[in-house]
């Protein structure tokens, strides 16, 4: 995807209008092209930044009891974009984007697929609001690109027309968590154009993943047809240059569980090695003193348990052997890491606790874990329907925000019904 010719255009050193000021503070002085008689293209291009946005908020309800998660995000009474209006093309004065033409995989921060992820929740969890002139506290900029160039670690804020060159394309079937979904439109900068980061598939046939992504209002995850609600086809996958984990795509790197026949004693194999260090990658360092490595070992199951608790589940589920659950958390970059030894816990992770029942959930009930359901369910995006509270008192609005949430992990029938259950209750703490 080529740059649009209107960015080598300088504008005229005398026009004072607010385009032409924030290109002149945006880009050195030395690689301004002096046309300034063109200055009008210049006020275009600066404000015709590309915009966007599992904050698991669903979209607009499809009726009235009921937020469903496969509607598309609002589009604005002016007719703009989900992705919003206009902007400035690149990062805060005094931090241009760099010469993407220059760009060198040798010279990218190298990161890892989790990492990408985890830097992702920090927007979502922090719920950074959509703003195409504003930039958060890490120094990026509120929109879809200053996302992504945040999720990336990249030097600066980059644009859905620059950010291509920092990846590699890649396939449908070679998508891994961490990678981008891009649509840039040349013509219309403005017009459709977006990004997001693939957080993982949501069922086997591929029709659905979770996106995280920066749109109005803020930054949000939340599952999403492929490629994008509007202007599908026109998206293409890239995977980050500098990625230090998964970039062949092999099938030891799937995000598809291989089965248990792989893990185990007396077990040798390239799976026991991606899931050694996708546990390292997760905070289980500690249990290696060499490897990870494709004979399965003490250390391996150790990592694996401790992952497991950490998302507190005990008994079967914690025997340390991963099972399709397991081996998704860890693929797709979901879930609590593995706490550090000295947090206190050993293998215990901080976590709320295990599921407190379903007794605790049905009309009339009134506890504290009521409370905290509603809490986090307002936490995740998910409190549209209290008009009060949330409080201790099980009612009508706590069941309609827990099904708008199972709703949202793409869940249907009986097992959307408002109550939560043991996946509900992990899904959501998570």
């Amino acid at each position: 995807m080529g740059v649009p010719v209107f960015e080598d255009v300088d504008p005229a050193e005398d026009c004072g209008c607010a385009g032409c000021a924030e290109w002149r503070r945006a880009v050195p002085h030395p690689v301004r092209t002096k046309v300034g008689a063109r200055h009008a293209l210049v006020l275009a291009a600066a404000a015709g930044t590309v915009v966007g946005g599992l904050q698991t908020t669903p979209a607009a309800a499809a009726e009235h009891h009921e937020a469903r998660p496969l509607t598309p995000p609002p589009v604005d009474a002016g007719g703009t974009t989900p992705q919003g209006g206009s902007g400035p093309l690149h990062g805060s004065p005094g931090q241009a984007a760099g010469s993407v033409s220059l760009v060198q995989s040798a010279a990218l921060r190298k990161t890892s697929r989790a990492a990408i992820l985890d830097r992702a929740r920090t927007w979502v969890e922090a719920k950074v609001p959509y703003n195409m002139n504003k930039y958060w506290k890490d120094g990026y900029r509120q929109d879809c690109s200053g996302f992504v160039s945040m999720a990336w670690g990249l030097p600066g804020n980059e644009w859905t027309g620059s950010l291509s060159q920092y990846g590699t394309r890649i396939t449908k079937s070679q998508l891994q968590p961490g990678d981008m979904l891009l649509f840039h439109n040349p013509a219309n900068p403005e017009k459709g154009s977006h990004v997001t980061i693939f957080g993982g598939w949501t069922d086997a046939s591929r029709t659905r993943y979770i996106a995280y992504e920066q749109t109005k209002p803020g930054a949000r995850v939340q599952a999403t047809p492929y490629a994008y609600w509007s202007h599908s086809s026109k998206y293409l996958a890239y995977r980050y240059r500098a990625v230090t984990d998964g970039s062949s795509g092999s099938s030891a790197s799937s995000t598809k569980f291989p089965g248990a026949k792989y893990f185990g004693p007396g077990k040798n194999n390239a799976y026991v090695t991606r899931l050694g260090k996708m546990l390292v990658e997760r905070g289980g360092k500690r249990f290696y003193r060499v490897g990870p490595g494709p004979k399965w070992s003490e250390a391996d199951r150790k990592a694996t348990r401790a992952f497991q608790r950490a998302q507190g589940w005990r008994g079967k589920a914690a025997d340390g052997i991963p099972g399709p659950t397991t081996w998704s958390y860890l693929s797709t970059g979901q879930g609590r890491s593995i706490p550090s030894a000295g947090s206190g816990g050993g293998e215990r992770a901080p976590s709320p606790s295990g599921f407190p029942g379903k007794a605790k959930f049905r009309p009339g009930a009134e506890n504290s874990d009521v409370t905290r359901l509603g809490k986090q369910l307002v936490k995740k995006g998910f409190g549209k329907f209290y008009r009060q509270g949330p409080g201790p008192r099980w009612s009508e609005a706590d069941r309609r925000n827990v099904e708008a949430f199972q709703r949202a992990q793409g869940w249907r029938g009986k097992a959307a019904d408002g109550y939560p259950g043991p996946e509900t209750w992990r899904r959501l703490f998570s």
